[in-house]
């Protein structure tokens, strides 16, 4: 017989790492949010000294065996939540994608399952798939859904609305793509959300109007071409993720290994770093008690 998954973390701990979450987001200092795709990375991750830690829709539906897309089953994704909430003693958010719904309602229920999952804070996109952007009432709605199932479960759970504007196909130019985005950022805090993350936005000058105009943390993708830490600060900018970068960094590098292997270089090229030893110190025993057998 299977033994039976610990516990989630406990409500009262859970809702310490929600406060000390959004203490982490600061105009002052950008947080940086690297993802993790499941419970080994964030254990690998939270031993660098990371704060705290996202997952990354992409990187989960891969480890699952799924494209990304809310195409993997919404109980194997919040399975995989739970195993990186009691992995790491940091906090996690979680990208909830569109909310796995049709309507808020449905929304509200799905968030409340990611809460019960042990997540302190969640992203909700506004776009379809990256093919359209959800009407603006809409998106809001469902992000009032979202805190809705924050407060019915007592976490202050940190709603990070993410504006897809730069994300799907559009005629506008950044101009354009500067007042959409502003324009919803402002209902969605309306309705509700803590943040804004306008995914793909990158040029330092746009950055700064964004920052400027929406009284909120503003969160920006790692993406080839973002300025510094340091000059996002100045910015205005609270918060980076590393979205899926991590995990294909990951899994290049075992192509990448497999490859040359195969091409006959020597078996060197499996020298790591972080070796078994250091992964076994990362995960506690939880061996079940033979005593009460199979």
């Amino acid at each position: 017989m299977t033994p039976p998954e610990r516990a989630p973390i406990s409500r009262s701990t859970q809702i310490e790492r929600a406060r000390a979450f959004r203490a982490l987001h600061d105009r002052r200092r950008p947080l940086l949010l690297p993802n993790a795709w499941d419970a080994g990375s964030a254990a690998a991750l939270a031993s660098a000294g990371v704060p705290a830690i996202a997952t990354t829709s992409g990187g989960v539906a891969w480890s699952l065996g799924y494209p990304d897309g809310e195409r993997a089953p919404l109980s194997e994704v919040l399975a995989a939540v739970g195993r990186i909430t009691r992995a790491v003693s940091v906090p996690v958010t979680v990208d909830l994608e569109a909310g796995y719904a049709a309507d808020p309602a449905g929304v509200r229920t799905n968030v409340r399952l990611a809460i019960d999952a042990g997540a302190v804070g969640l992203n909700l996109e506004d776009g379809v798939r990256h093919l359209a952007l959800r009407p603006i009432e809409e998106a809001a709605a469902r992000i009032a859904a979202a805190r809705e199932a924050a407060v019915e479960a007592g976490v202050p759970v940190f709603v990070n609305a993410r504006v897809d504007t730069w994300a799907v196909p559009s005629g506008g130019d950044d101009a354009e793509r500067l007042e959409e985005t502003v324009r919803r950022a402002r209902a969605y805090l309306d309705a509700g959300a803590d943040g804004v993350f306008p995914i793909g936005a990158r040029r330092p000058a746009l950055l700064r109007e964004l920052c400027a105009r929406v009284d909120a943390p503003v969160n920006v993708a790692a993406l080839d071409g973002l300025p510094s830490l340091a000059e996002l600060a100045e910015l205005g900018v609270a918060r980076v993720s590393t979205a899926t970068r991590l995990a294909t960094l990951a899994y290049g590098a075992a192509r990448d290994a497999a490859a040359r292997l195969l091409a006959g270089e020597d078996f060197t090229i499996l020298t790591s770093r972080l070796a078994y030893a250091d992964l076994q110190r990362l995960f506690p025993v939880t061996d079940p008690d033979p005593s009460t057998g199979p």
